[in-house]
């Protein structure tokens, strides 16, 4: 009966949210901070909790030992093996989920408010107590590696990977985080031990909560449950020095389709025209069918079913960057389409109604997004890790408003780079050379 009644919750729960988030900031006794956002209405709570620095922390040769040691926190805690712990939180009608990242690790708890402290009680057991049993250990080993394998043999994946050894280089960005068959089959006990002291500290924790909790609860279970993480962890990795001096990288693999990743160095999320970059992105690439990659890469001349440019932040490297697939015989027109229009937006400008257009879509799917307790406190603490104010959410729609014809104008000049446009193709293209070592 409890869990047909949390799923009932969950449905509730991800009914549009109203349109204002009011979000209060939390600062524990023992130093912890966090944002809330208050909602009774249901007897539920969502709590994220995210950790700078993720699997960029891997020790020197120990590819995948934080992917690893994130897949095993919830194997096993305090007194619990797995089974015992899979069982204790089915029986809370909880929800626990895990997820190693470039740059963070990713904790995410759901729970009923009247199993909020045995719910937290056994979260807790899984940061600061967890088992890595050597059954668990080599079952998620098993799995990883499966994965791995899987891999091997994907042209994405394959696409995506040889992308980061290009562009990257030796930075931890550079390579899976998964790590490789090798690096995993020879992760030890003490290397999980390792990376979660390395990872999961006070100094890079972000934490967020939404649902049915108030501000002096919060602040009670949050020291319980964090008071005996350490205090700091491994240091950061420093910035990328990013690989991107223009051409094509082919990387010959035997399939009908090839695979094409490119890109070129991006803008960081705090620069003041971070914004009219955005609308940018979205005229040229973001804005599905309606972008001018789409129209015409895939409309005009059909040389994909889809194609699309998007700006990536992470830490330590800003790139902008996109993805199409086409048929061998027909990628090097698509290659050549792209970099034209790559070179014409950034000639030419946009038009007033692609502008328009673009800020009615990009204001309009916003509000969107607040879906659920869920969405909105993980929503919260990405804010929190891109240093946006809380008051982000009120006013990120006028900053896209403020956005005028010559802000994209001078930002395509300023930032697009055709000559650095880097392709890195999958498969066996024809009239493609490889021009980048």
């Amino acid at each position: 009966m409890i869990r047909f009644v949390l799923a009932a919750l969950l449905v509730f729960a991800a009914l549009p949210a109203r349109a204002g988030v009011e979000i209060k900031e939390v600062t524990t006794p023992g130093g912890v901070e966090a944002w809330l956002v208050e909602d009774h209405s249901i007897p539920f709570v969502a709590l994220e909790l995210r950790f700078r620095g993720g699997a960029s922390l891997d020790a020197p040769g120990k590819r995948g030992a934080v992917n690893l040691m994130t897949g095993l926190l919830e194997e096993g805690a305090g007194e619990l093996d797995a089974r015992a712990f899979a069982r204790e939180v089915e029986a809370l009608a909880a929800s626990f989920s895990y997820r190693a990242q470039a740059d963070s690790i990713s904790i995410s708890a759901r729970f009923l408010s009247e199993n909020r402290d045995q719910a937290l009680t056994l979260l807790r057991e899984t940061l600061v107590n967890p088992r890595f049993d050597q059954d668990a250990i080599d079952r998620v080993r098993d799995q990883v590696i499966s994965g791995i394998q899987s891999d091997e043999k994907d042209p994405e994946e394959i696409a995506g990977r040889s992308f980061q050894s290009l562009v990257f280089g030796d930075h931890p960005y550079g390579s899976s985080l998964n790590g490789t068959q090798d690096t995993v089959t020879a992760l030890t006990r003490d290397d999980l031990l390792e990376a979660h002291a390395a990872t999961l500290a006070r100094d890079r924790l972000y934490v967020s909560a939404v649902g049915d909790i108030t501000e002096e609860e919060l602040a009670v279970i949050l020291d319980t449950l964090l008071g005996d993480l350490p205090e700091t962890g491994a240091p950061l990795p420093g910035d990328a020095e990013l690989n991107l001096p223009g051409g094509t990288k082919v990387v010959d693999f035997a399939t009908p389709q090839s695979i094409a990743t490119f890109a070129q160095p991006g803008i960081d999320r705090d620069h003041p025209d971070f914004f009219a970059a955005f609308v940018l992105n979205h005229i040229l690439g973001g804005g599905g069918f309606e972008s001018r990659l789409m129209h015409e890469v895939r409309e005009k001349r059909g040389l994909t079913y889809g194609v699309y440019s998007f700006i990536l932040n992470r830490d330590g490297a800003d790139v902008w960057m996109g993805r199409v697939a086409s048929a061998n015989d027909r990628v090097a027109e698509a290659v050549e389409v792209i970099g034209a229009e790559w070179e014409r937006i950034r000639t030419e400008g946009v038009t007033e109604q692609e502008l328009d257009d673009a800020k009615t879509y990009l204001t309009g799917a916003y509000p969107l997004r607040f879906d659920g307790n869920g969405t909105i406190a993980n929503i919260m603490v990405g804010m929190q890790m891109d240093g946006l104010g809380t008051d982000y959410i009120s006013t990120r729609n006028d900053k896209v408003n403020a956005v005028t014809l010559e802000d994209v104008k001078r930002v395509a000049q300023d930032f697009l780079d055709p000559a650095r446009l880097t392709f890195v193709v999958v498969g066996q293209p024809e009239n493609l050379t490889d021009t980048v070592n």
